[in-house]
């Protein structure tokens, strides 16, 4: 595979008006972002809103288009800034564009984010915070300035590289134990238990739990069930054919009602009304 090829992965989606892109990130910077991606969608008529589901990951986003609303109860939202980090999402949450949609975000592993600010990642949790809030407001409106004056993609990743570059500082490492405890819990799809990961030691069970709400945002069984989530998601969608009890099976769940309890905890739906809502559009392009 060449160098562009590698690092533009082209995401086929699912619903045709959504041009989706993931790009790798530079090898310097892989243990902490996951992937850059951007999304690009006309105006529509009638737009659905969308239901975003926790993936366990932080996302910084650089809105160019329209702005975006975020429901807080059936009829009531917020707007949300242009320029902003999304923390941990716990529970589910419906957006939907106000006109057409340009974007560009930089989405980090769990563990990532926690790199470059001194903010405790739990305050991040379920909000939209804009970049001056964390970087500064010289700092923030500089680097939104050079986003949105690129012109493409590629530039607009060595510009958000150079900067996550230059905040890494060796002070600010993840503890071992919350890395070693991550890597086991991908490894194993959620799967693994935390008592088995410590060896059922209280002490250590006490400062992992400190320090992934400071670190992660979340809990070490919230992040457990998140990515085990995501692993059953990406088998409804990618093959269909299989009956609910192989993929709860496949998925390390007890049995088919385990999976759909916590399918429903963290999207509220079930996984065959998931599958046929057009609400679903968004969150089936980025999980499949």
């Amino acid at each position: 595979m060449s160098e562009a090829e590698r690092r533009n992965h082209v995401i086929s989606a699912s619903v045709p008006y959504m041009d989706y892109h993931t790009f790798d990130p530079h090898p310097d910077l892989a243990s902490l972002v996951k992937c850059y991606w951007t999304l690009r969608v006309p105006a529509q008529n009638n737009v659905q809103r969308q239901l975003i589901i926790p993936d366990g990951c932080i996302e910084m986003a650089f809105i160019f288009g329209d702005l975006i609303k975020r429901y807080t109860s059936e009829n009531d939202f917020i707007i949300g800034p242009r320029d902003v980090v999304i923390g941990q999402i716990t529970k589910t949450i419906y957006i939907e564009p106000t006109g057409y949609v340009d974007s560009f975000a930089v989405r980090f592993y769990p563990y990532g984010f926690a790199n470059f600010v001194t903010t405790p990642i739990n305050e991040l949790a379920n909000t939209e915070t804009p970049l001056a809030a964390l970087f500064g407001e010289e700092v923030a409106e500089s680097l939104a300035r050079k986003m949105r004056d690129a012109s493409d993609a590629k530039t607009r990743i060595s510009i958000i590289e150079d900067f996550l570059v230059g905040r890494l500082s060796s002070k600010e490492t993840v503890d071992r134990i919350v890395k070693t405890t991550m890597d086991t819990m991908f490894a194993s799809h959620g799967g693994g238990s935390i008592k088995v990961m410590l060896n059922d030691d209280p002490a250590k069970r006490r400062h992992l739990e400190r320090e992934f709400k400071r670190k992660i945002g979340m809990s070490p069984k919230q992040l457990a069930k998140v990515i085990r989530l995501q692993g059953a998601l990406k088998r409804m969608l990618n093959r269909q054919s299989e009956s609910l009890t192989e993929i709860a099976y496949d998925s390390e769940y007890y049995d088919q009602a385990h999976f759909i309890r916590d399918f429903k905890e963290f999207t509220g739906t079930t996984p065959k009304r998931f599958l046929g809502s057009d609400r679903m559009a968004l969150s089936s392009l980025f999980y499949k």
